[in-house]
This record gives C-alpha cells, sequence and structure tokens, in this order.
C-alpha cells in the first residue's frame, strides 16, 4: 500500500500514474465474522462491546465489476449502523450479505464469512470498471451509501424506493472502514477540496440524511421562517439539521440533555436551546404510559422561546422516548419528520392532535443520489461544516465503535485508513482559511461518560 499512498501524497502524480499503480492483492479491513454471530446471544444491547467482535485483518481485493470502482480509502468514520453490525442487531448483517449474493452471479462476491464494515469514505479511485464513464484513476472523492440496482422502475423517480437498494458497508460488503473499498460509480462524489481527508469522511451518511429529511421536497421541504425542533442537535444527524435550518434562514430549537451540548449548538449558531435533563422532562411515567402534562409544559417553553409559535417541523429520530411528544408540539398543519427509533421503534402518540390539526407524518430513509450530491455540494461549499468529535485509527475502530454505542462522542467519530495522520488532504488552502473559525468550532470535544445508553440527545 505504499506505492498506493505515496502516489496519493505526490502533487505530481497523474491519472496514467494512479491507473497503472499495481493493485495489491490484500489489504486491511475491520470485519466481523460469520461465525462469531451468537457471540452475544442473551446479553442486552448495552452489554455488548464492539471491541470484541469487530477485527482488522488483512482480506482480499474484490473484483471489480461492471459500474463499479476501486477506492483508496484514506479516512472513514463511525456510523450507528457499524455499531448495529458490530453488536449483531437487530439480526446479523450476513443475512443482508447471503440475500445480496443471490441477485447475480457478480453479487455472489459479497457472501462471504466476513463482512467488511463502513459506510463512509475519503479517498482516491484507483480502477474504474466497464462502464465507468465520470471518474477515472486518480480522482478525490467521498461517497454516498446508497447501493442500488436501478433494474426496476420504482427506483426511477427516487432511488430510495427501488426494491433492491442497500446501504453500502451495511448491507453490502467491501465497505469503507478498509484501506480498500469497492463501491459503484454512482455513489461517487467530489472531495471538498478545503477539508482534510478525515473531515470530508464524517458528513456522508448523516449529512445525506438529514439533508432528505429536513430540505428536500421528500422530506419536510424546510423554508425561510420555519421553526424547527431538532432532537438531539448536538449529535451526527442533529448537528447537520441544525446547520441546514440556520443555513436556510430557519430557526431551530435545538435539544440537547447537557450544558456541553448546549454549547455545541451555540458554537453552531443557534440560540434557541432546551436541555431536557435540567428541565427534569419525563414524558413517559412509572407506569409506562405518557404524561400529555409534560407534553403541555414542553410546548409552553418552545413557545416561550419562539415569541408565542409553535413548531412548523420536527426532526424527529429519538422514537418512542419523544414521539407523542413531538406530535403534540407540531403546529396546525405542520409536519412531524422521522428517519430513526434509537429509544424504541413502537411509537405512540395522541392521532387527535394529529388528524384535528391536519398535521402530517414522513417517514425518511436516507437519501438517493441527487439529495447527497446537493448536500456534499453545501459541504464543499463551505455552508455546512463537518462536526467531528475524534479520530481513531484503523487499528482502533472497535474503540470507535464503544464509543459511538456508549453515546460517548458528540458530533461523527472518525478512523484514518491509509492516511499516516490527521490534517492531511487540504487542496485549497484558500477556501480553508475563509472557513477555518467554523471548522474548528465544529470540531467538538468528546462527551463524557453517560450512563444513559441511546439518549435522545
Amino acid at each position: 500500500m505504499k506505492e498506493i499512498l505515496d502516489a496519493i501524497q505526490s502533487a505530481d502524480s497523474t491519472p496514467a500514474d494512479f491507473a497503472a499503480l499495481p493493485l495489491p492483492e490484500s489489504y486491511r479491513a475491520v470485519t466481523v465474522h460469520k461465525d462469531e454471530a451468537e457471540m452475544f446471544a442473551g446479553l442486552q444491547s448495552k452489554d455488548k462491546d464492539p471491541r470484541k467482535s469487530l477485527h482488522v485483518e488483512d482480506v482480499a481485493v474484490p473484483e471489480l465489476g461492471p459500474g463499479e470502482a476501486l477506492v483508496a480509502v484514506m479516512a472513514s468514520s463511525v456510523n450507528y449502523n457499524s455499531v448495529w453490525t458490530s453488536i449483531f442487531e437487530p439480526l446479523s448483517t450476513f443475512t443482508f450479505l447471503e440475500r445480496y449474493g443471490r441477485v447475480s452471479e457478480l453479487t455472489r462476491r459479497h457472501d462471504l464469512p466476513y463482512h467488511v464494515i463502513g459506510s463512509d469514505l475519503a479517498g482516491v479511485v484507483l480502477r474504474c470498471g466497464p462502464g465507468v464513464n465520470a471518474w477515472r484513476p486518480g480522482d478525490e472523492v467521498v461517497a454516498h451509501c446508497l447501493s442500488v440496482e436501478l433494474e426496476s422502475s420504482d427506483g426511477h423517480n427516487d432511488t430510495m424506493l427501488d426494491p433492491e437498494q442497500r446501504i453500502w458497508g451495511f448491507e453490502t460488503n467491501f465497505g469503507g472502514l478498509a484501506e480498500v473499498a469497492l463501491v459503484k460509480s454512482n455513489q461517487l462524489m467530489p472531495k471538498p477540496a478545503h477539508l482534510s481527508w478525515e473531515e470530508a469522511a464524517a458528513p456522508g451518511l448523516v449529512n445525506s440524511t438529514a439533508y432528505r429529511q429536513l430540505v428536500s421536497r421528500n422530506g419536510a421541504q424546510l423554508k425561510q421562517g420555519d421553526n424547527v425542533l431538532v432532537w438531539g442537535a448536538s449529535g451526527g444527524l442533529g448537528s447537520y439539521a441544525t446547520q441546514f435550518a440556520l443555513a436556510g434562514g430557519a430557526t431551530p430549537i435545538c435539544v440537547v440533555s447537557s450544558p456541553e451540548k448546549a454549547d455545541i449548538c451555540r458554537a453552531m449558531g443557534a440560540e434557541l436551546i432546551i436541555d431536557r435533563n435540567a428541565d427534569g422532562y419525563r414524558f413517559w411515567n412509572d407506569e409506562g404510559a405518557q404524561d400529555p402534562r409534560e407534553w403541555k409544559r414542553f410546548g409552553k417553553q418552545i413557545r416561550e422561546l419562539t415569541g408565542g409559535e409553535d413548531v412548523d417541523i420536527v426532526f424527529e429520530h429519538p422514537g418512542r422516548e419523544t414521539f407523542g411528544a413531538s406530535v403534540y408540539v407540531t403546529r396546525k398543519g405542520g409536519t412531524i419528520v422521522t428517519c430513526a427509533s434509537t429509544s424504541g421503534y413502537t411509537h405512540e402518540y395522541d392521532n387527535r392532535y394529529l388528524w384535528m390539526s391536519l398535521k402530517r407524518i414522513i417517514g425518511s430513509h436516507f437519501a438517493n443520489y441527487r439529495e447527497a450530491w446537493e448536500a456534499n455540494r453545501l459541504i464543499a461549499k463551505g455552508k455546512i461544516h463537518p462536526t467531528l468529535s475524534r479520530v481513531y485509527p484503523l487499528a482502533e475502530t472497535g474503540q470507535a465503535a464503544y464509543d459511538v454505542h456508549r453515546n460517548l462522542h458528540q458530533g461523527k467519530v472518525g478512523v484514518l485508513a491509509l492516511a499516516p495522520r490527521e490534517g492531511l488532504g487540504v487542496r485549497d488552502p484558500e477556501l480553508r482559511a475563509r472557513h477555518l473559525d467554523a471548522i474548528n468550532r465544529f470540531r467538538t470535544a468528546p462527551a463524557e461518560p453517560t450512563a444513559h445508553h441511546h439518549s435522545a440527545a
């Protein structure tokens, strides 16, 4: 891999130089093993340790197929799907790989006794398969993590509706937490030139998810003047939702769980903040039922912050713990848009507040290529900034996943793959200089350990 790294770090390397580089037979990758899928059987989620299940080992370079590219990975990051893979929840990802392996002769490559995980990357194209025309060796790229076959008419209006869409590195093999990754060419996007490798790798999945959920016509269609309630506003998803609200002329009301997280939101430019722990909100009582009085108290605090206005949009992802309150506090005709359920999948709310007030609930899942491209374009323009709290070497990915599993992070947790240290890969120092203050402000410190697993903030 040294020859590849030397070419990437040389200012004189040409596309022909990259195309001439010999591919290694193997590369280092973060994997889970199929024969260990039951290793945490009987344990609660909070007691499952990614450091025990994630391996860093040499694996064979996969065969390159039509419409695909091999990318040298300089940096990646940990998403919650990597945690799910590592603890084999809600089921082993080898189920996904087996199913994908049955699609075609070519996809059989993905059905292996090991799974190379990871759904983000920043790196350099090494090889392109037949039919790839938009990219060439040497291109510096980031990856959109939707892998889609596009053989069904259902996917041509919105690829997220394609029956064969999958999250790359979670439902496919050869993901980004590795020195080399296999992607489809329509996953690739230009690397923002003013960012380092680890900064560029951080936004991908969460930035695109937040864009579709909040901005896109497939989501809440944010507009100027909207009040937007953002749960977990300092976290991986929420930090981008907060930025999109601010950049779009809306007003975020940031819900967090500590003064430190409130400070992160203020650093982003948000002014209206609710510390749900400090204010003692308990939307569920000990009998397992929700307390509407707490919804009302929450709504009253929101109106005090906004000058008497309810929220137009609720950016939902905690799920069961908060959903009843979210439906209640949304204004008449407003929108609750949800992309996850980290506190539980079974949502309960009082439907009178939905139907009688003409509110809408929109389900939003990841993003299509166009949405991801637009979200990445805003990063490249310096309108939206990466949120990164800590960066680990590839060998310590287990600890990085542990941090995310235990909610010991604020923004994203990065991982260096081929990059020998942080800070490399900046190609536009002038643009970086113009945005350096924001880049540094959005580089958050790691959180203190918390006893609350899957915190809504």
